[in-house]
């Protein structure tokens, strides 16, 4: 199926909880990984499905929220898109070295969602 969901991000203020409230509830496993000095990225790993990912929220002021991603086969041309549907750009195209790149972008109606394209 095109454009499915593929990754899904946690962004929270306590990291160390979330990880332990999560493994206690689902057969997750868990993988961190460094990202530069004071930043770790918890990967999520399930038995099935697409996987995620966990981290101290980027933005404080925001609440504690899911992300979920959708990939797409080009980035530029889904935001460009996306922006002539009354969409906006929160976060441009950023590469994730040796993995692809991601976009976050909000709705007409405020809802946050990702972009991910290898």
């Amino acid at each position: 199926m095109p454009n499915e969901f593929c990754h899904m991000e946690l962004n929270t203020d306590d990291v160390g909880e979330a990880k332990k409230f999560y493994t206690g509830l689902f057969d997750w496993k868990l993988e961190d990984m460094p990202m530069g000095p004071g930043m770790t990225y918890t990967m999520i790993q399930p038995a099935t499905g697409p996987g995620g990912g966990m981290q101290q929220k980027p933005m404080p002021a925001a609440p504690s929220a899911w992300l979920l991603y959708i990939d797409v086969a080009d980035i530029d041309a889904t935001v460009e898109k996306a922006k002539k549907l009354g969409g906006t750009v929160i976060v441009p195209k950023t590469p994730i070295p040796n993995m692809g790149a991601f976009a976050i972008l909000t709705d007409p109606s405020g809802a946050a969602f990702g972009l991910y394209s290898k």
